[in-house]
């Protein structure tokens, strides 16, 4: 790293006396030459300042111009997107009704559907139970289950029985149904 620098040096202290030698030596230019020009660049710069002050105070003044209208085109925005955002929160309530009323609905008809499966359930219902009770009924009546002496089938048969002991068709019928 140190040898690169101090060549890069020797190489500096080689080629400076060379510029020196490229530059060619100026005209004499005398005093009165002088501040003619300096006063042509005085004049030229207080001039081009004048310019420059002129063209602020045009930009300026374009710049009022633009910001009160860009002003008033955000206000316009402004009450414009307020109006949008109360028309939308008008229509998400209206919706939000709807969605309720909707739902509402949708809650009555199944409570509907619940009240007509329980009501159908009854009346289907209550025509089986009077037919059960019914044959139930009968079935007591014509067995006479209550009896103590046993139900008028249990009769029946030894009945039967008493008569197979005298009567050897009695017996052979019953005893084909082992009943005997």
């Amino acid at each position: 790293m140190k040898l690169k620098i101090l060549h890069i040096l020797i190489l500096l202290q080689l080629t400076l006396p060379a510029g020196l030698l490229a530059l060619e030596s100026a005209p004499d230019i005398s005093d009165r030459e002088i501040v003619e020009k300096l006063a042509i660049l005085d004049a030229g710069q207080k001039s081009f300042e004048q310019l420059l002050n002129h063209r602020i105070g045009d930009l300026r003044s374009e710049m009022k111009t633009g910001q009160e209208a860009l002003r008033s085109e955000m206000k316009t925005g402004q009450e414009i997107l307020s109006k949008r955002l109360d028309d939308l929160s008008k229509r998400m309530s209206d919706s939000n009704y709807t969605m309720l009323a909707l739902f509402s609905a949708l809650v009555v008809l199944i409570a509907a559907l619940f009240g007509y499966i329980a009501w159908d359930r009854r009346t289907m219902v209550k025509p089986v139970i009077e037919r059960v009770e019914r044959l139930e009924r009968d079935v007591r009546h014509d067995l006479d289950l209550s009896s103590p002496e046993g139900s008028k089938i249990d009769r029946l048969i030894n009945a039967m029985r008493e008569l197979a002991r005298t009567d050897e068709k009695i017996a052979t019928v019953l005893r084909s149904f082992s009943l005997l």
